[in-house]
């Protein structure tokens, strides 16, 4: 009975235990209240205090100067392009006695020459030997071989007349026998002026690499010192950067310049700059034709079709060959043919002050027969001279 009783309580202890249970499992499961249909409107607060609220109580800090606010960077505006000034007309330096102030330079490279010359005239016995040793002297500059003979055959002549020679006599002899070597007579003059209508016309020709251009473009500053007007011509079209480089050579004496397209027919643009020319009243039209090997056949003949265009226009009044003097005698087998196609009427010696064979001036007057009638003596856009036989025998032999 008591085990009945004890079954009973246990059994309404578990039920009311489990009812517990469930009733608690309904209540945290209560689903919410339904929403209302419409939304209520939600006003979030504000970021930054409006207009009447009160501001954060300000931070004491030094107060800073106008120079020490920081300007708002600029740097990603949009700058407003002004037009490229012109540019600054240069005024050369005169020509007149320019090879005598850049006599330094040449003497430099070509002392050797009068030097040596010097030092084995002095010598108290001048036997075959001797005279072995200034013919090589005279070789090795590049002087050539004929020359070479004439000169020791006249010094050797001379000196037995001459007897005892002191060093003043020595130096004078010699610096007469070299002026005579040189030729002391011949025209120099760069020939701009035609006697029947302006504009004078000069054509430039060379191989490559012997500073064509940059010559040319120096030949405008000499003809600018002396007061001249000048038109470029820039007929090399085949070097990209030719025109440009001739053009910024003008534009700093005030030399207008005729270009073509690139790779365009050089005896047109030659054509166009002495049609040119004419109608503005220039004094000198200057042709820069393109470098070529005086091996190609094609380019040669070429050179040959722009002297005949320019022709139609008038005859050309120079044309200068552009040799390298530190080429010695390799330059003269490039001459013979350049003559050969353009007729030369001048040279033009670049690096005369880099070597120390000056005697190809000798040399390449006896191989064509014209003048050397200008020198270069540096890289200086005013190093560009004309050639006086006096100050370059002066230049040899030292003082």
């Amino acid at each position: 009975m008591e085990i009945l009783i004890l079954a009973v309580v246990i059994a309404v202890v578990v039920i009311g235990a489990l009812g517990g249970l469930v009733v608690g499992s309904r209540k945290k499961k209560r689903l919410p209240p339904q929403a209302p249909t419409t939304t209520p409107d939600i006003t979030a607060p504000p970021a930054e205090p409006h207009v009447g609220d009160e501001a954060e109580t300000p931070r004491e800090e030094p107060r800073r100067t106008i120079e020490e606010v920081d300007l708002p960077d600029t740097s990603g505006a949009v700058a407003v392009e002004e037009p490229p000034a012109a540019p600054e007309i240069e005024i050369p330096e005169p020509t007149a006695g320019r090879l005598v102030r850049l006599r330094a330079r040449l003497s430099r490279s070509q002392n050797a020459l009068g030097k040596g010359l010097l030092t084995l005239l002095s010598r108290e016995h001048l036997d075959d030997d001797t005279w072995e040793e200034i013919e090589d002297t005279l070789l090795t500059a590049d002087v050539g071989v004929q020359p070479t003979q004439e000169l020791v055959e006249r010094l050797r002549e001379r000196v037995k007349v001459l007897g005892t020679r002191t060093p003043d006599e020595l130096r004078g002899l010699l610096r007469e026998e070299l002026l005579t070597l040189v030729g002391a007579d011949l025209d120099r003059t760069v020939r701009t002026e035609p006697e029947a209508s302006k504009p004078g016309i000069v054509m430039v020709v060379g191989v490559n690499g012997t500073g064509k251009t940059t010559t040319t473009g120096k030949l405008a500053r000499v003809l600018v010192a002396d007061g001249r007007s000048v038109v470029l011509g820039a007929a090399d079209t085949f070097r990209a950067a030719a025109a440009d480089q001739l053009q910024t050579w003008g534009e700093r004496v005030g030399a207008h310049t005729v270009r073509g397209p690139e790779a365009g027919d050089p005896a047109s643009v030659a054509f166009d700059a002495v049609k040119e020319g004419k109608e503005i009243g220039a004094d000198v039209v200057l042709i820069d034709t393109a470098g070529r090997l005086h091996t190609k056949t094609g380019l040669m003949d070429e050179l040959g079709k722009v002297k005949r265009v320019v022709e139609k226009h008038a005859p050309l009044d120079e044309v200068l060959l552009v040799l390298d003097a530190t080429t010695g005698q390799n330059g003269l087998v490039q001459a013979r043919v350049f003559a050969e196609v353009v007729d030369i009427t001048g040279i033009v010696l670049t690096k005369l002050d880099g070597t120390a064979k000056g005697g190809i001036v000798v040399a390449v007057q006896r191989e064509l027969g014209v003048p050397v009638k200008l020198v270069g003596l540096g890289e200086g856009a005013d190093d560009l001279a004309p050639f006086e036989p006096e100050a370059f025998v002066d230049a040899l032999i030292g003082d």
